[in-house]
């Protein structure tokens, strides 16, 4: 009967632990708009040695990191291609090195939130090229699609917006952010409340007949952003992983906007 109560009152003093922890976080996160802390791991997961070169190789994100955050994002790439599913479509062949580049897309993308993986895909299908939707009936370089829980690429567009690092064009970050947006609106999670917080004060600041003239007048993002209020999220995160201080000098709004969003000042590079 002891351990009964034991187990009972330590159970007791859990849920008045957490709830205490909620409630110091949620005044945290209403004064500074970030959460207390984003990187806490028991065990951190490692890559196999060739999957580790090629990383070390060929992401230059992971290279600019600090050598402790360098082990958060090893552990957070390895978590990511043991979640999800990599189906390859038309004979295409993926390799662990290109889910090592597709995983890494999603991981700096997620780099300052404290829960990264989300539920809103549970596979990843490749194609060689660009494929034909039945959704939509055309032709996609890529695409989100919650219905069926799944991100599609087209590995050659995958590749360009991975190899040329200053067009803005980043297909990986583009349909990784429509997931991510479209877990924000759904889930609880401090880091996805505060990205679904800040993509509704974008959205206003689009609404604004001024700031939209302004933009159109820059010639700045592709015609394409103006698509819809998705569409320009996903795009100007684009801008920000590519050229982050062309952003910044031309809308430092919008680039603070997407700092807090991704709470990104959280990434330690060169320390």
């Amino acid at each position: 009967m002891k351990h009964i109560y034991i187990i009972k009152y330590s159970a007791i003093l859990l849920g008045f632990l957490s709830a205490g922890i909620n409630v110091v976080e949620s005044i945290y996160v209403y004064l500074f708009n970030k959460p207390i802390f984003v990187h806490l791991y028991l065990v951190k997961k490692k890559l196999p040695k060739k999957k580790k070169e090629f990383l070390v190789n060929n992401v230059s994100f992971y290279n600019k990191l600090s050598n402790k955050h360098k082990g958060y994002f090893e552990h957070r790439l390895t978590k990511f291609i043991r979640t999800y599913d990599f189906v390859e479509r038309e004979n295409f062949e993926l390799t662990p090195e290109a889910k090592v580049l597709i995983a890494s897309s999603y991981v700096k993308l997620t780099f300052g939130m404290r829960k990264y993986l989300t539920t809103t895909f549970d596979k990843i299908v490749v194609y060689p090229n660009n494929f034909y939707s039945l959704i939509t009936k055309q032709y996609h370089k890529g695409e989100f699609n919650p219905a069926f829980k799944m991100i599609v690429f087209s590995w050659e567009d995958f590749l360009l917006g991975d190899v040329v690092v200053n067009d803005n064009l980043n297909l990986g970050i583009h349909e990784f952010t429509h997931a991510l947006t479209f877990h924000g609106r759904k889930s609880k999670d401090v880091s996805a409340r505060i990205f679904y917080s800040v993509f509704e004060e974008i959205t206003s600041f689009m609404n604004s007949e001024e700031n939209l003239e302004a933009i159109k007048q820059s010639n700045y993002f592709r015609e394409y952003a103006l698509t819809n209020k998705l569409e320009f999220v996903a795009v100007i995160m684009e801008h920000f992983f590519e050229t982050p201080e062309d952003l910044q000098e031309k809308f430092p709004k919008l680039y603070k906007k997407i700092e807090v969003m991704l709470n990104y000042k959280s990434v330690k590079l060169n320390v």
